[in-house]
């Protein structure tokens, strides 16, 4: 059963496209957009752009990850999923992107292990609807500062312009599933 500590409810157009959805901040990966739990990702991350576009009738999805208010090292991995499968991971200012069929998928991000002490929010979670040929950007926000508060991790999505300024920013990721 999935604890979600909050919901927000957001409307938002992206590429003339509705985007509807609600995020919920959730204490363990019972969410319906995550893999299971055991699978953990090796992630490298180069100084690279990559700007892709959407297959004909799919649409991409960018992840970004920032943690410019995640004050303590190391970083958490972040491992992402869309319909209760890990389609990849990444680590510290980076992203990657994926293709997906249209329609409403239910999207995941989650620490791949156990990050500062005490309970926090591992596992973010959101549902939106995509467009043939829509791109869409999603940012997971990873925050904990050492002199307070538990860390927590929250996934948002993004105004295209400003997804497009961010990953120009970061590094790309690539990921394959550990053996």
């Amino acid at each position: 059963m999935m604890k979600a500590t909050f919901v927000f409810l957001f409307c938002s157009a992206l590429f003339g496209s509705t985007l509807l959805g609600s995020l919920a901040f959730a204490q363990d990966q019972g969410a319906p957009g995550c893999g299971e739990q055991n699978i953990k990702f090796a992630v490298k991350s180069k100084k690279e752009q990559h700007n892709a576009q959407p297959d004909p009738g799919k649409a991409l999805l960018y992840f970004l990850q920032d943690d410019s208010n995640f004050n303590s090292h190391p970083r958490p991995t972040t491992k992402i999923g869309i319909d209760g499968s890990w389609v990849g991971a990444m680590q510290s200012n980076a992203y990657f992107f994926v293709s997906v069929d249209p329609g409403v998928h239910h999207l995941c991000a989650a620490w791949q292990t156990t990050v500062g002490p005490g309970s926090s929010h591992k596992t973010a979670a959101a549902h939106f609807t995509a467009d043939p040929n829509g791109v869409y950007y999603f940012v997971v926000k990873d925050t904990w500062w050492q002199d307070g508060g538990a860390p927590g991790i929250a996934l948002k999505p993004l105004d295209s312009d400003e997804g497009q300024l961010m990953a120009n920013k970061f590094s790309f990721s690539t990921s394959q599933p550990k053996k």
